[in-house]
């Protein structure tokens, strides 16, 4: 980890009525990286983020971004991209990027050069002169999210970035996400999409119930669940399964066990001994998907579902 952070917060707790949407999150978003929060719907990310950047206040905790113990101070060095997309229908491409970049301090003639430079550089160099009403929606959301770091910001902040993306603008934004990270900034982005996050995040913390459950790298939450083995044996018979550890199964003419702690070589010497030979055999880490529903929990994600239901039914 870095020694500075661009972005610091303590028991930062949000209430909504009798509910605490956001109960006691700690988070420390190293300068310079890319970091995620994970959740599923309803886990109290995009109220977090929000807590953060200075939208809506904490009822409880305290934050700092980028320095400021105020966040708002620190608005023209941040690009933000909200869950809720919205673009002037009617401006062209590169205005609508100039016109984001104003609202953060930058001139609009500078504003319009690097948008087409960045455009062009993203694949959407024939959308400069196009009207927003015009673009597709993953386009126009390229668009927007171009517009938010159009100024060059130290922080960007991105609220489910990818929902609604095709795969060729999934891989754009990623793309440009790197770039960023790579000419200096901060990345902080909020998604329920285990790929995004195991691909891109330095970092990340895992959000269930209002509550954070886990922070460290991504290799820090695959290694809370034991190696995965998949073997082919080449004779296959009853007997077979009682040299497995526990709760092994057989799927698609292969075993599938967790290793043991002490490794793999016990468990194969004992299956060639008994004559079960190897025919295929592969030992790999559990991904991403894995190892945040051991880390959040059935529970949980019921519990997150229904409190997403409830905020849809309440118009929050």
């Amino acid at each position: 980890m870095t020694d500075t952070l661009a972005i610091s917060a303590t028991g930062l707790i949000k209430k909504f009525g009798d509910r605490r949407v956001v109960d006691g999150v700690d988070i420390a978003v190293p300068t310079g990286m890319i970091y995620g929060v994970l959740g599923p719907n309803g886990a109290g990310k995009t109220t977090t983020l929000r807590m953060l950047l200075g939208i809506i206040e904490p009822d409880g905790g305290t934050r700092t971004l980028l320095g400021h113990d105020r966040p708002r101070d620190a608005s023209d060095q941040v690009g933000y991209l909200p869950e809720e997309r919205g673009l002037y229908p009617a401006m062209r491409a590169k205005d609508a990027i100039a016109f984001m970049g104003a609202l953060r301090g930058l001139d609009l003639k500078t504003g319009r050069k690097r948008a087409v430079a960045l455009l062009e550089a993203n694949g959407l160099g024939s959308a400069v002169d196009t009207k927003i009403r015009k673009l597709s929606k993953g386009m126009a959301q390229l668009v927007q999210l171009i517009g938010s770091v159009v100024h060059e910001p130290e922080l960007l902040v991105l609220d489910e970035p990818f929902s609604g993306l095709d795969p060729v603008n999934q891989e754009r934004l990623e793309a440009l996400i790197v770039a960023q990270r790579d000419r200096g900034a901060t990345i902080l982005f909020s998604t329920h999409v285990m790929a995004h996050a195991e691909r891109l995040c330095d970092r990340l913390a895992i959000i269930a119930s209002g509550k954070c459950r886990f922070e460290g790298t991504v290799a820090d939450a695959r290694g809370m669940l034991p190696m995965q083995a998949h073997y082919i044996p080449q004779q296959d018979d009853e007997s077979l399964a009682a040299l497995l550890p526990a709760g092994a199964r057989h799927q698609h003419g292969a075993w599938h066990f967790a290793v043991p702690p002490e490794g793999p070589e016990g468990v194969l010497k004992t299956l060639i001994s008994a004559g079960h030979g190897i025919s295929g055999l592969s030992i790999e880490r559990p991904g991403l998907h894995d190892a945040f529903v051991r880390i959040v929990g059935p529970d949980a994600l019921k519990d997150d579902e229904n409190s997403a239901r409830e905020t849809l039914e309440n118009g929050r």
